[in-house]
């Protein structure tokens, strides 16, 4: 089991998070967590053209718990206005997406 690690950068109004190792029912409350406090963060920016992505290129591995933070993730931060899209994903990823038609909200 890979453990996951986020590495976080900002830079001109856009917060990036890379995500890398497993996202799983065991590690999604470590994402959840980082996630909310990088929008509560792109909230307070004085800048209204924030956005958050996550980059996932070096994500091993992601299951329906994986999938299911992302989706209330881009929920909330569709609700205070902030952008957030998924860059980099691997096709094992692009292919879950596609099948549960995640793919139209999330890349």
């Amino acid at each position: 089991m890979d453990p996951l690690h986020l590495t976080t950068s900002r830079h001109d109004g856009t917060l990036m998070v890379s995500v890398a190792g497993e996202l799983d029912i065991a590690t999604t409350e470590q994402l959840r967590g980082h996630l909310l406090a990088l929008l509560q963060e792109a909230g307070h920016a004085r800048d209204t053209g924030a956005e958050l992505v996550i980059e996932v290129s070096r994500l091993s591995f992601i299951d329906a718990a994986g999938l299911g933070i992302l989706v209330s993730v881009q929920k909330q931060a569709a609700g205070q206005h902030t952008r957030l899209h998924i860059e980099g994903v691997p096709p094992n990823m692009r292919r879950l997406l596609r099948i549960t038609g995640l793919d139209r909200h999330l890349t």
